[in-house]
């Protein structure tokens, strides 16, 4: 069975990553939407002038926690690699089980509520757009290259996947309806994995042409040379 383990933090640590970090277990903890600056910096013991210098303003912080966030479950996503020895379902499950787990919900709220303001282009918002869905790309795409998809074909179903879980944890977040939500989930993994299934098929389709023929080829010399 997959698990997904926690983010363990770095012991060295510059004072901008540790005000960050301090800001992440805030965020976990409290939310985020109407809290001032002074007061956060009064919760993580510091004063609003130091996050001031470190992230330029409340935006900018939020955008920062908000990247922190998404490189860490980045660095999560490789435990999750699939085994060619079990069901490609098996991770898909394990992953959005972690990615949908209550405990995210808060960073979840700040990524969408942070996101509607970029594309707005709220000032101090908008960097956060970099890389947004890209930098997800590029794992994901190894993933489904290694369960033997071309390597345009799973860059494209990479952006899918980004697209239907982003879509789906905002559909939990706004409803909470758990049981729907985690049905369409199912829905999608169960699509991809006929597909995965299908396409081997019709791969495995000529080879098993080319053995039958070698086969046949083989059968016909033997005959010709009086083999039986």
């Amino acid at each position: 069975m997959y698990r997904v383990a926690q983010y363990v933090p770095m012991v060295d640590q510059t004072p901008r990553q540790r005000l960050l970090d301090a800001a992440l277990e805030y965020v976990a903890a409290n939310g985020m939407s109407d809290v001032s600056l002074r007061a956060l910096a009064a919760a993580l013991g510091t004063s609003h002038r130091m996050l001031i210098f470190h992230f330029g303003s409340k935006e900018g912080l939020w955008v920062e926690i908000i990247r922190s966030v998404e490189q860490r479950q980045r660095e999560l996503l490789g435990q999750v690699l699939p085994d060619p020895n079990r069901p490609v379902g098996e991770a898909m499950r394990a992953w959005w089980k972690h990615i949908s787990d209550p405990s995210l919900w808060p960073n979840e709220r700040l990524f969408f509520e942070i996101y509607g303001q970029a594309l707005q282009g709220r000032p101090h918002t908008t960097e956060l757009l970099d890389g947004i869905v890209d930098d997800w790309l590029e794992p994901i795409t190894e993933i489904n290259v290694s369960l033997g998809l071309p390597r345009s074909a799973a860059r494209a179903h990479a952006r899918l996947g980004v697209a239907v879980t982003r879509g789906l944890l905002l559909d939990l977040l706004a409803t909470s309806d758990r049981a729907g939500v985690d049905g369409a989930m199912e829905a999608f993994i169960d699509v991809y994995e006929t597909w995965l299934a299908d396409r081997a098929r019709v791969a495995a389709g000529p080879r098993r042409r080319s053995a039958a023929r070698a086969t046949g080829a083989n059968r016909s010399r033997r005959a010709a040379a009086g083999e039986g």
